[in-house]
């Protein structure tokens, strides 16, 4: 497995696969790897030939006062996991690799409207951020299949939606979210609980859980979604929001929706969690 660093040096690796028409996987990451990441990297290697992953902490998905100074770098750690698992390249640039001229006034991609809302309300400028590293890196490695985790639910769907208007010849793929034994979706962020936090963090999904139960029982959305927020504040929560989408774009839900996603966000203590289901409404 190799570990690179310069464009020049990626472009020359991957020059020789694309030449013999081999399949070019992108697993995206920003590092401090779990067994969510690596379910991406196991998916990768199921399809395609070669497997690339990237350690990036990009500054612009970051807003003020969040944890970008502080976001763990584990990259010898990350290197052992993704060996392990059968990456073939490990992208690892430096903030000034991407971004030379630095970032202040730097080209961004903004996704509209499902870019909008939820985690954006309290984020602003985040999806813009990532949209724009995501179709750098595209631009970069040239991937032919991409692989993204469902928990980000929203962030899937900007991709998704970014590729389909720039005409991206990229398939990407949602992999299912990975979860503790508790339930609890695992994430990087998990690991700024302290140990009581811990324990009651498994609550957010008994509750997405809760709600999801409900809905499928003829429940109003209003209802239900009141419930849960209601659920959320007795654990302790603090409810970024609770909401019900169409599970293909994002928008909102109608009379004859069907397949829709219950997304969720809330502060335990200093640690942000978010967490999703798939509801599929009754007839």
């Amino acid at each position: 497995m190799l570990t690179l660093h310069d464009i020049a040096e990626l472009r020359a690796h991957l020059t020789p696969y694309r030449r013999d028409g081999q399949r070019i996987a992108l697993v995206p990451t920003m590092g401090n790897l779990h067994a969510g990441h690596l379910a991406l990297i196991d998916a990768a290697r199921r399809d395609a030939d070669v497997v690339v992953a990237t350690i990036f902490v990009n500054p612009l998905q970051f807003g003020e006062g969040e944890d970008f100074e502080r976001y763990p770098r584990t990259l010898d750690t990350d290197t052992q996991a993704l060996a392990s698992h059968g990456c073939d390249i490990i992208f690892a640039p430096s903030a000034d690799t991407l971004y030379p001229q630095g970032h202040a006034h730097l080209t961004q991609v903004s996704v509209p409207q499902v870019s909008e809302g939820l985690c954006s309300a309290n984020r602003p400028g985040h999806f813009t951020g990532v949209a724009t590293v995501v179709s750098l890196l595209f631009h970069l490695v040239q991937p032919d299949i991409a692989y993204f985790g469902r928990k980000d639910y929203q962030q899937l769907t900007v991709i998704r939606k970014m590729v389909a208007d720039l005409h991206f010849p990229i398939d990407i793929v949602g992999v299912p979210t990975q979860r503790a034994e508790d339930g609890l979706a695992l994430s990087s962020r998990n690991g700024y609980l302290s140990a009581t936090e811990r324990q009651r963090a498994p609550a957010l999904y008994r509750i997405l859980c809760q709600v999801r139960d409900a809905l499928q029982s003829d429940t109003t959305p209003a209802s239900a979604l009141r419930e849960g927020l209601a659920s959320l504040a007795a654990e302790g929560f603090k409810p970024d929001y609770l909401e019900l989408r169409r599970a293909q774009d994002m928008g909102p839900v109608a009379v004859d929706t069907r397949e829709t996603i219950l997304l969720a966000a809330a502060h335990l203590g200093t640690t942000r969690l978010i967490d999703n289901l798939p509801v599929s409404l009754p007839h």
